[in-house]
């Protein structure tokens, strides 16, 4: 399984109903975490989860789903976490 498809497939813990996850790691190659084997990903991720939590709550509950990745296979993740309501709003 592709670092993408492990990714995608523990953020569906979530309930996401839309998931936007894109790898921008050859844009920092030669960076010590583009050596260290760790990828760049911009994720955004609609889900009703995340409904009256605050920004840092949902970037945690994004953290623990992803749990052990985020110590080796991910080295930056750039989160945009909304809510339906917010998502319809942009």
């Amino acid at each position: 399984m592709s670092r993408m498809d492990e990714i995608r497939k523990r953020l569906a813990a979530l309930d996401p109903i839309q998931l936007q996850l894109l790898d921008d790691s050859a844009a920092h190659a030669g960076h010590a975490g583009a050596r260290s084997g760790g990828g760049h990903f911009r994720l955004r991720i609609v889900a009703a989860a995340f409904a009256g939590k605050h920004t840092v709550a949902r970037h945690r509950m994004v953290y623990s789903a992803l749990q052990n990745l985020m110590t080796g296979d991910i080295h930056a993740l750039t989160i945009t976490a909304l809510t339906p309501e917010e998502s319809n709003s942009l």
